[in-house]
C-alpha cells in the first residue's frame, strides 16, 4: 500500500503531497523551499521518481528546480500552463513573494499513467488555469486536484486563463463522477470527499430566491 504525507510549503502554505510506496516516492506540487521534503526522502532512503504539478502558479512550483536538482526526478506539467511562467503568476516576484527558479518540464496531458506501481488517471481539469491537471489514483481512493476544488469552495478564476464556468464543468464531469468516497486532496486547506462536495459545495448549487 501507499502512505500519503503532507508538507505545507511556501508563503501561502501550499499542500505538497508525498506519496510513498516501499522505497520510492512521488511528489505533487512542491510550492516552496523543499528542504523538509528532501530531508524526509534522505532519512527514509526513498528515491523520488517524479515531480508532478497540478498547475504552474508560483505557489505550487517554487520547489521544483531545487527538488529536481537534489533528486534527479523529472518534472511533469501541462504545457497549456507554460505561458504562466512568463508572468508574475508563475515567475513570482510580485507583492514581495519570492521568485521562481527556472526549470524544465516534461509535457503531461490527460492520459493513463503509472506511478509507483499504481494506476493514475491524469485528468484535464481546466478552470483555475487552462492547463490544470488532477491526479486520480483508484487504488488509493484519492484524487489530487490542486486549486480546482477546496473544502466547500473552489479555486480563483479571476487570473488570466481562469474561467468559473469551465472550472465547474471540470469538477462536475471529471471529479464528481469519481466514486463518492474518493478523498479530494486540495492545494490548500483540509481534505474532503467527492460526495461531500457534491452535496454541500455552494458553488455547485443554485441559491434559492426567497
Amino acid at each position: 500500500m501507499a502512505e500519503i504525507r503532507i508538507f505545507q510549503l511556501g508563503v501561502l502554505q501550499t499542500n505538497c503531497y508525498l506519496i510513498v510506496s516501499q522505497n520510492k516516492a512521488v511528489v505533487i506540487d512542491p510550492g516552496g523551499d523543499p528542504r523538509e521534503v528532501i530531508s524526509f526522502l534522505s532519512q527514509n532512503n526513498l528515491k523520488l521518481t517524479h515531480i508532478l504539478n497540478t498547475h504552474l502558479h508560483f505557489d505550487h512550483i517554487q520547489g521544483n528546480a531545487a527538488l529536481a536538482r537534489a533528486t534527479g526526478a523529472p518534472i511533469l506539467a501541462n504545457k497549456e500552463d507554460e505561458f504562466l511562467l512568463q508572468t508574475e503568476l508563475g515567475a513570482g516576484g510580485f507583492m514581495d513573494f519570492p521568485e521562481t527558479e527556472p526549470f524544465d518540464f516534461v509535457d503531461l496531458s490527460e492520459s493513463e499513467q503509472n506511478f509507483l506501481g499504481f494506476a493514475c488517471q491524469v485528468l484535464a481539469t481546466p478552470g483555475h488555469t487552462p492547463g490544470s491537471l488532477s491526479f486520480y489514483f483508484p487504488e488509493l481512493e484519492a484524487v489530487f486536484v490542486g486549486d480546482l476544488i477546496f473544502f466547500r469552495s473552489v479555486g480563483r478564476t479571476d487570473f488570466p486563463g481562469g474561467s468559473l464556468e469551465i472550472l465547474k464543468k471540470s469538477a462536475q464531469e471529471k471529479i464528481f463522477t469519481l466514486p463518492d468516497d474518493t478523498i479530494i486532496y486540495p492545494g490548500h486547506g483540509e481534505e474532503t470527499r467527492v460526495m461531500d462536495e457534491k452535496l454541500h459545495n455552494p458553488f455547485f448549487h443554485e441559491v434559492p430566491i426567497i
